[in-house]
Formats: structure tokens, C-alpha cells, sequence
């Protein structure tokens, strides 16, 4: 899943980019594998295209904004990583786990902030928006259960889906999970945002 979260910028940073260009940025090399599969039907190619796109776009990310979002920083050395492994093992598993084992480990980190009194999704999208304690707590319970639903979906998906079915499922089916998600939070978002 590739998130807009921010990390803190530096003082003589680039003014925040355009809601089109962080779009572009972000679903860009989701598009692109989807692209390089759907031409070739060749899952190795399109993991290297996905590397290569999504270096690429936090590169763009760095030089244009002076930052590089938190989780998608995060998300790139774990899609490095699982695609590593895909490449020197020739085993199209790893590249279908990575989705699972990445909102796994996002959804025990909001989780387990919140058992131990931390606010871990306020530290990764406080310069976003400003809620109140109450905003916080439903929103990041709202974004473990986005992230078990995303891992669960991918787990079903790739069990029993072809490869490129699977490849459609990552591009379009976990993006229409996030959206959802985003959907359902709106009202939260509304009744507790603090407006400066």
C-alpha cells in the first residue's frame, strides 16, 4: 500500500507538492507494474519495474519536497527486501507475503503504541491534520482494522487467485481498501479535527 504520510521537514524544504503530483507519486509504480504484467504476463520483470518506479518516485519525493514520507520510505526497503528475495529465489511467494507482512507489522505498531500510551499514527500524520485525543484513538483503531482487512484480502487473494489476477487484486483491490477506509474516516476526521 503506498500511504501520504509525512516525516518532518526541513525548514528551507520545497512547498508541499500538488494533491495531483503526490497521486502521481504514489500510484505511479503501483500503475506501472500493473502495466509492465499486464504486457508481458511476466511476474519478474514487473517486480523489477516496480522497484526501479518506486525508487524513482521517492527520489522525485526527496528533490521536489526536501522529504520522504514515513511509510513509504518504510514500504520501499521492505518492497527492496520481499522483491530481493523474489528475484534471487525465482519464487513469486515472497512478492505476494510482502503485502501481508507489511500491514501486519503497520497495524501492530498503531496497536501496540496504543496499548503502551503512544500515539504512533499522530507522530506519522500530526503535521496533516490536528485531532483530539478522542480523534486519535478512532482513528488509528480505524487504521488497524484497515491494515487486518488489507493483510487478510491479500491472503485470500493470492491463495487462490492467478498471478496476474493477484497483480490486479495488489494495484486495484488493496488501493480500493485504503479509499474505503479513508471513506469511513471522514466523519471522524470532521467531528474531532482541531482547526488552528
Amino acid at each position: 500500500m503506498n500511504d501520504q504520510t509525512p516525516s518532518v521537514k526541513p525548514d528551507n524544504a520545497a512547498s508541499p507538492p500538488s494533491n495531483g503530483r503526490r497521486m502521481v507519486l504514489d500510484f505511479g509504480p503501483l500503475l506501472l507494474f500493473f502495466g509492465a504484467n499486464y504486457l508481458y504476463s511476466d511476474l519478474m520483470f514487473s517486480v523489477k519495474v516496480l522497484v526501479a518506479a518506486t525508487v524513482v518516485s521517492l527520489g522525485i519525493s526527496w528533490v521536489s519536497e526536501r522529504r520522504i514520507p514515513m511509510m513509504a520510505a518504510f514500504g520501499c526497503g521492505a518492497l527492496v527486501f520481499f522483491a530481493g528475495l523474489t528475484l534471487y529465489f525465482d519464487n513469486e511467494l515472497f512478492i505476494k507475503i510482502k503485502p501481508t507482512i507489511l500491514t501486519l507489522m503497520f497495524a501492530a505498531a498503531i496497536a501496540g503504541g496504543r496499548a503502551l500510551g503512544r500515539n504512533p499514527l499522530a507522530a506519522i500524520m500530526g503535521t496533516q491534520i490536528k485531532l483530539t485525543d478522542a480523534g486519535w484513538r478512532m482513528m488509528s483503531w480505524l487504521w488497524v482494522a484497515m491494515f487486518g482487512c488489507s493483510a487478510l484480502a491479500n491472503e485470500i487473494a493470492w491463495r487462490t487467485l492467478s498471478t496476474d489476477a493477484w497483480v490486479t487484486f495488489k494495484v486495484f483491490g488493496l488501493t480500493g481498501i485504503s479509499l474505503a477506509f479513508i471513506v469511513i474516516s471522514l466523519p471522524i476526521i470532521h467531528k474531532h479535527q482541531i482547526v488552528d
